[in-house]
């Protein structure tokens, strides 16, 4: 059964074990809190992914999915630029800016996470290309008070696999960046992750129904402690409507030891049970 600990005692408590005699008996932790901060990294790269994918097909020839569809999954909070500018035909091979602002005293997503700053998004126009690589870095960009620098490649194509049968967007994202916490620590992430859309694609109208499936696999690190393997073992699945990840799980690795972090059966809901040493602990998620 699931043990709910306050979160607060497991910031406080390092749950450690010592590593094997080639380590020096070099104790290593994993804690909630790094299992609450990964998490929160996970939640951003979900949203910022929508995001970047909805505006850059949102261009006339993409995916058919025209610009007022990109605009009303936005908040009205958000505004957008874009070089050349809107009104002006694009030619093929041509290359796009768009600057997302989010302002700079917070900005709400429908499902309840807080954005500021810019996304710059960048890719070339190809409107009968099968595969599209889309670039973007962020201008002093906030996602739920954590500041996120950096950049972000993914490459996004059409096909099936096992997890949709009908032909869907499938994009491969490469990342490389690093996220300031409010009590200063600074996590930097390197790795890729898969994401596709299992449900809601044939209604572009209605974003809220889009369900995601990820999967992948990183590296994070943080100042002073061993690098943290992740690995996607039971693939996330991700609601539109909701703030939080609904399902799936991370295996983590540090130097031969081993945790995870299960996001639950599907429900909405803003928990996770991270495992550690065979003992589960529920955390809390989100803003």
């Amino acid at each position: 059964m699931k043990t709910k600990i306050l979160l607060a005692a497991l910031f406080l408590s390092a749950l450690t074990i010592g590593c094997n005699g080639n380590d020096d008996n070099e104790t290593v932790s994993f804690t909630a809190e790094e299992a609450t901060a990964n998490a929160q990294l996970d939640i951003m790269n979900n949203d910022v992914s929508q995001i970047v994918e909805n505006q850059a097909t949102a261009q006339d020839g993409f995916t058919g999915r025209d610009s007022q569809d990109a605009q009303d999954y936005l908040p009205t909070c958000a505004t957008v630029t874009r070089i050349p500018e809107f009104g002006t035909g694009l030619e093929t091979g041509q290359l796009v800016t768009k600057t997302i602002d989010f302002g700079t005293s917070g900005c709400p997503l429908s499902n309840g996470n807080i954005l500021k700053g810019k996304i710059i998004v960048t890719f070339t126009y190809e409107p009968n290309a099968t595969s599209h690589t889309i670039n973007y870095t962020f201008d002093n960009f906030y996602h739920n008070a954590i500041k996120f620098d950096g950049n972000k490649t993914f490459t996004r194509v059409m096909g099936t696999s096992s997890a949709n049968a009908e032909t869907h967007p499938i994009v491969t994202m490469n990342m490389d960046f690093t996220a300031t916490f409010p009590n200063g620590n600074v996590y930097h992430r390197v790795g890729s992750r898969v994401r596709e859309i299992t449900a809601g694609f044939n209604t572009p109208n209605i974003l809220a129904d889009n369900v995601y499936q990820v999967t992948g696999s990183w590296t994070t690190t943080l100042a002073g402690t061993p690098v943290l393997s992740s690995t996607i073992t039971t693939p996330l699945i991700v609601k539109l409507n909701c703030g939080n990840i609904v399902e799936g799980v991370i295996e983590y690795e540090r130097n031969g030891n081993t945790a995870s972090l299960d996001y639950g059966d599907g429900e909405c809901d803003n928990q996770a049970v991270f495992t550690f040493n065979g003992t589960p602990h529920t955390i809390v998620l989100g803003n």
